[in-house]
This record gives structure tokens, sequence and C-alpha cells, in this order.
């Protein structure tokens, strides 16, 4: 897998573990689901009054007790305001048991309670026919069965979803552990090895001496040697800061060739220290009537 590769799959895997559900997130989904129902009852009991233009004002909860306020004085009949929330919560999916409290809003005396096991089961509302005079009214529903009103994801958090993502989140994080790992490791043994120096490779100051390929390296800049330049460097590398004398030199670089002679090993002297001049710490030093050394500042 190539580094790009590795990238990409790394952020998918991040993408992933971030997208999941939040348990937090579908319990506050959930709750807004309920806010909107009782609402639609607060609104749903104005029109029954003939009260189409006053305002259910936010409701407040405390537990499972959701307070319904209004801006204006309503009237209600018992039978009524028990078939309106029955209506909501049943088109809601809201199939719980509840327990509706009709309070005054200046005493807080309850006017009117009623506790609804089954919503269908309507036959058992007291105070039947009994209208109840306009007055300032606030409308307190205790929700029985939590669980059974929120939505269908909301309600598996406790459940399956919860531990279902806290599991892939585990999953996930053990993944992106060990792939960080993993890429530690692959770039610190990468490192390693580019650090491995190459046996061909002769470092001379600033410069690295390729004797396989006969060329000098600077950055970028090769310096290509012919033969006996490269020939010649290596034995006085071999013997750095340490006289090589001349019959070594020749008996070494050019052997029995009668061609060569004192005088053209100067000339190759000559082109090697001009091939090195761009790095003064690296020099070849001729002493006199002995040969020459190759001197390198430690």
């Amino acid at each position: 897998m190539s580094i790009g590769q590795f990238k990409l799959v790394f952020l998918g895997f991040l993408c992933i573990y971030f997208a999941l559900p939040d348990a937090n997130a579908l319990k506050a989904q959930g709750e807004k689901e309920i806010e909107v129902s009782l609402r639609m009852i607060g609104h749903q009991i104005l029109l029954q009054s003939n009260d189409s233009t006053s305002r259910v004002l936010p409701i407040s909860k405390e537990g499972n007790q959701y307070r319904i306020e209004f801006e204006s004085e309503f009237e209600f009949i018992p039978e009524d305001l028990v078939a309106t929330i029955n209506h909501v919560l049943l088109a809601s999916k809201m199939e719980t048991g509840y327990i509706a409290e009709v309070e005054n809003c200046e005493t807080k005396d309850i006017v009117y309670s009623l506790k609804m096991d089954e919503l269908e089961q309507t036959d058992i509302v007291p105070c039947k026919g009994r209208v109840q005079p306009k007055d300032c009214y606030n409308l307190l529903i205790t929700l029985l069965n939590v669980s059974g009103i929120q939505s269908d994801a909301e309600a598996l958090v406790p459940g399956a979803i919860e531990e279902s993502n806290n599991n892939t989140r585990i999953y996930i994080s053990l993944f992106l552990l060990l792939a960080l790992i993993s890429a530690l490791v692959f770039f610190w043994w990468k490192k390693k090895n580019s650090a491995i120096v190459d046996p061909n490779l002769i470092a001379l100051g600033e410069y690295s001496f390729d004797k396989r390929n006969t060329e000098l390296i600077k950055g970028k800049e090769r310096i290509e040697l012919s033969a006996k330049e490269a020939d010649l460097l290596l034995l006085l590398y071999n013997s750095a800061n340490t006289t090589v004398e001349r019959e070594t030199i020749l008996n070494r670089v050019w052997g029995n060739d009668g061609d060569y002679v004192g005088r053209t090993m100067d000339v190759f002297i000559s082109k090697l220290r001009k091939k090195l001049e761009a790095d003064t710490s690296v020099k070849i030093v001729n002493i006199r009537g002995i040969g020459y050394k190759l001197v390198m500042d430690v």
C-alpha cells in the first residue's frame, strides 16, 4: 500500500468514526419530537376554545413531566381535552400512558387530573360533559413510558444502537491506533534504511566519491572521473592524511605501463585538485621529493 492509499484509508475510517450517531444527539432528537407533539396538544386545546391567535408558550420539563403554558385564558371540556391528548399521541406514534393535570396559573391548584394507562381507554374520563370555566391554566403531562415514545432510532440508544456504536468506535479506534503505529514503524524503517551508507560511496568532505561509477557527487552535481583518476583518488583516500610515495602511486595506479611517467601522474593530481576545489576541507598536498597526501579535515 502506497503512502497516498494509506492516507485515504486512514481518513475514511476517521470519517466513519465521527459520522457514527451520538447517543446524546439521538436523545436530544427524541426530546424535540416530544416537544413538537406537546405543542400540538396545546394548539388543539386553544382551537377547541375558539382561539386561533394566542400562542403556546415555551414548554418546560422536570423529569418526565412537561409543562404546557398558554398566553391566554381558555375553557375546556374534560372528554375533549383527553381526546385531543390521545389523538396527538397516537398520531405521533407516542403510544404511552400519561398523567394529565390542569393547574390554575395563579393558585397552582390542580383543577382537573386524569391518569390514562391505555390511549384507547376513554370510558374512564371523569367529569364528562362538565365545561370548566374560562381561566388561566397550565397543562401538566407526565409521560409514564418514555422509552415507548422516543423516535425509532433514539429508542434503541440504551440498547442495540448505543452498544453497536460503542463497539464500532472501539474497533475503529484500535484500527487507527494500530495503523498509526504501523505507519510510524514503516517511516522509521524507511528512514533507517535510507540512511544506510552505500558501500560504493565514500564521504570526502562535501563530496561523495562513487567508486563504482567513478564520479564525484556534490548535491545534485556529478563530476565524472576517468578510471585512472578514480584509482588515484581511492589510493590516496585509503591512506588519508598520510603521505603516499610517488613510486607506490605509480606502481598501484599505472603498474608496468611504460607510457606513464612521473610527469603524467602530476597532471592527474592537478585534475583531481581542480575537481575537488569547491571544498577547501579536502586537499591533495604535494610532499616535495616524497609523494602526495590527501588531507581531510576530521
